[in-house]
Parts: C-alpha cells; sequence; structure tokens
C-alpha cells in the first residue's frame, strides 16, 4: 500500500536508489564535521552521528527494491 502510494506520488526505484547513496555520502560528511566541530569531545559522539544517518540507506536500498519490484508488476 505505500509502495503503491509512493509509486502514485511519482516516486520511483531510481529516486531511492539516489537516496540511499546520498545518505551514504552525508554519513561520511556528518561524521567528518562533529570531528572537527568538536575537537574536545569524545569520538563516540561523531560515530554516533555517523551511524545515526547511516542507517537511512538501508531504508532507501529496500524502498528502491520494493518500488523496482512494483514497477515490474505494474
Amino acid at each position: 500500500m505505500i509502495v503503491k502510494k509512493l509509486h502514485e506520488a511519482g516516486v520511483r526505484s531510481e529516486h531511492a536508489y539516489c537516496a540511499a547513496f546520498a545518505s551514504i555520502g552525508l554519513t561520511v560528511v556528518s561524521w567528518v564535521t562533529s570531528l572537527k566541530a568538536e575537537p574536545d569531545a569524545d569520538i563516540a559522539r561523531a560515530d554516533r552521528w555517523g551511524l545515526f544517518v547511516g542507517e537511512w540507506a538501508p531504508t532507501f536500498f529496500g524502498l528502491g527494491i520494493a518500488l523496482a519490484m512494483y514497477e515490474k508488476h505494474d
């Protein structure tokens, strides 16, 4: 149902894949930025920011696969 609504709204599998790759890049950027912005802070804080954003990628990849399957059957 969600995949159908997203497809009807114009979201395609390519969009989800692009979002996944962008979130991987954003993970690296947020980790490096967090390290440089707070040099005195614990490195665990920078790791948490990177991991938080990094968890988006599998969701977008899964959504891309679901949309691709829906597009094949459509």
